[in-house]
């Protein structure tokens, strides 16, 4: 009861009442009481402008009803990443819209100096925008707007820009980043605060811009709501490409679609994993992480939900940041890169902001980058199996690096490492990290013959043979359950992929007893656990709420292994812990449903993706006697 009072009387929302915007670029979330508290410029990982969600004095965007806090309703607008509220107060109601803007391709004379993919007809125009229109009565709406720069370190400072009072420009001491408020508002500055107030009667307009790059936001009502309506006929134009079924689930499928795309920074076809840093694991603890990076095990996952979905195009341009990477390392693969290739992602703590609600510390860059995490290379390998069999041919360019990240598995799989889960304790032999150099091999050996290559087709399928050998050997337990690694008996949710790879087929009985024993013995309330944490040396204090990557994991397996009606139930189940929006953060409380760590997390999208298709098909395939075989991420043997 103590836990659910500090719940309902913290300063800060609940993580999934966040709204998510995007252009593609960067991103804002935005608080059920109208606050923008999450705004990185120029890109995801740059330092916030907007970050109250991780300190109420790191800088906030409210626009909404004076004295009012919570909203009648939000959605996002059919289709769309742009977000609605509805406001009810005692005199009237006001609507709000919220949109970053993207716009027709702005490099028509000159080259852009971050797109590294091929030009497409659109672009990002560095613009959030924010439109209201009072529907019924007198509403007064009140906008503040202050920038905090470099994680809540710089204060704003304000001047005019114009004769009037409708444009202001913020910066601060020490960076070069501007800010420019456009507004029907009347603005004031207060400090370090831009500052409005009116009156709104029915069938009054009005809107804010702000903008942070040369190319101007919207100067009047009109030029913000045609811009408004080009970004939502986008983000419905881009769905249209896609084949969904037609199912009840169809809806969850699109959110999921649109939020993956949100998270991809368009100008080199990366993924971030997450929006934010530093949500916690655990409510006050310090399992807190900067997510705002691609990770390569995301690697297959995104292609299969791509290809799956009939996004080429995206897939392609992720493809190709996936092979700029392994052709830069030349088969040493890190775990990790920024979204613009970087390598170097070193890790610090920002000791000046509180957390969010009281977690600490709060971290910037990711020191999980130097470890080494031996399922990169299946991953890599995947995606380029993937990769051709979608394309039906074999990149020239793929083959070279092919080899050397094939060898690269090869020479390391006997060695421990650090797992898919990054503990930061001792590394050990994870049974997932020499599954997954399984995958290389076996993948490597499939493509070899593709290309006509049989000596090391031979070679490769021999080093296959040899690493599920071994895996078999050392990480069964007496019941023939895999287990985390080699020196155990403790379950791991990882091991759960053994069936999507097709390590060993579905109806071996080791597979199966394996995910049935994870479904008993490494769930909370039917929720699966990535490990428990008592059984598992990650360098950490506290527990961590349930994974739902893993959950969904398990809806596949269940499918896989013939347990549809299980399936379904949990499938269903996981679907009704999305955030109102649609969205999920990392993990889930099983006994609150509340979301913990950092959202939204395109992993758990990812696999909710393949979870959901798995059950579909399965179902249409029961239905007309078929095997459900068009799910898989990888063909059998």
């Amino acid at each position: 009861m103590t836990e659910l009072l500090g719940a309902a009387t913290s300063p800060f929302p609940p993580i999934a009442d966040y709204g998510f915007l995007s252009d593609c670029v960067t991103c804002a979330l935005v608080a059920p009481n109208g606050s923008v508290e999450w705004l990185c410029l120029p890109r995801f990982d740059s330092p916030s402008v907007f970050g109250a969600i991780l300190d109420r004095d790191a800088g906030m965007f409210r626009l909404a009803p004076d004295g009012v806090n919570v909203p009648a309703a939000r959605r996002y607008l059919p289709g769309t990443n742009v977000l609605e509220t509805s406001w009810g107060t005692r005199g009237g109601w006001v609507i709000v819209r919220d949109v970053l803007l993207i716009g027709p391709w702005h490099h028509e004379e000159d080259r852009s100096r971050t797109h590294r993919r091929s030009p497409t007809d659109y672009d990002a125009e560095h613009v959030l925008l924010r439109m209201l229109r009072c529907v019924n009565g007198e509403v007064q709406v009140n906008l503040d707007c202050e920038p905090s720069f470099d994680y809540g370190l710089i204060p704003a400072r304000w001047e005019y820009d114009d004769d009037g009072y409708h444009v202001g420009e913020a910066g601060g001491e020490g960076t070069d980043l501007k800010l420019r408020l456009t507004t029907s508002f009347r603005i004031g500055f207060e400090g370090p605060r831009a500052t409005a107030r009116t009156l709104m009667k029915e069938g009054d307009l009005a809107f804010a811009a702000l903008s942070w790059s040369p190319h101007p936001g919207p100067q009047d009502y009109d030029d913000a709501y045609t811009r408004l309506v080009w970004t939502a006929h986008h983000w419905q134009h881009w769905l249209d490409h896609a084949a969904f079924p037609d199912h009840p689930w169809r809806t969850h499928l699109q959110r999921s679609a649109l939020t993956l795309k949100g998270l991809s920074y368009a100008p080199t076809g990366a993924l971030v994993a997450a929006a934010t840093t530093s949500l916690p694991e655990t409510p006050g603890g310090e399992r807190n992480w900067d997510y705002r990076y691609t990770w390569i095990r995301d690697a297959t996952f995104m292609l299969w939900g791509l290809y799956s979905l009939g996004f080429d195009w995206e897939a392609n341009d992720f493809f190709y940041f996936l092979t700029d990477i392994a052709e830069a390392e030349e088969g040493r693969l890190q775990i990790m890169y920024g979204i613009g290739g970087e390598s170097e992602l070193a890790e610090r703590t920002l000791d000046h902001l509180s957390g969010y609600d009281g977690a600490r510390p709060v971290r910037v860059g990711n020191a999980a980058y130097r470890q080494d995490q031996h399922d990169v290379w299946g991953a890599i390998l995947d995606s380029f199996y993937l990769h051709t069999k979608s394309r039906d041919q074999l990149p020239e360019r793929v083959w070279p690096i092919l080899v050397k990240q094939v060898e690269a598995a090869l020479e390391h799989w006997r060695e421990p490492d650090y797992g898919i889960w990054e503990i930061r304790g001792e590394p050990k032999h994870f049974t997932s990290s020499k599954v997954m150099c399984w995958v290389a091999a076996d993948r490597g050996a499939r493509l070899a013959e593709i290309r006509g290559d049989l000596e090391y087709a031979a070679r490769w399928q021999s080093s296959a043979d040899e690493i599920k050998a071994d895996v078999l050997e050392h990480a069964l337990d007496e019941r023939g359950v895999f287990c985390q690694h080699y020196e155990t008996t403790a379950l791991d949710a990882s091991v759960l992929l053994m069936p999507l790879v097709r390590f060993l087929p579905p109806e071996d009985p080791r597979i199966r007893g394996t995910v049935l024993a994870i479904a008993d013995e490494l769930t909370d309330e039917g929720l699966v656990l990535r490990y428990r944490t008592d059984e598992t040396d990650d360098g950490l204090s506290g527990r961590e709420g349930s994974f739902t990557i893993c959950s969904f994991w398990l809806v596949s397996a269940f499918v896989e292994i013939g347990e549809l009606t299980r399936a379904r139930d949990l499938c269903d189940k996981l679907l009704s812990y999305a955030s109102p929006l649609g969205l999920y953060a990392e993990e889930i409380d099983p006994r609150s449903g509340r979301h913990l760590g950092n959202f939204p997390q395109a992993f758990t999208h990812l696999a909710l993706i393949n979870a959901v298709m798995h059950v579909i098909e399965a179902e249409q395939g029961a239905h007309v006697g078929a095997l459900p075989l068009g799910h898989e991420l990888a063909p059998r043997s």
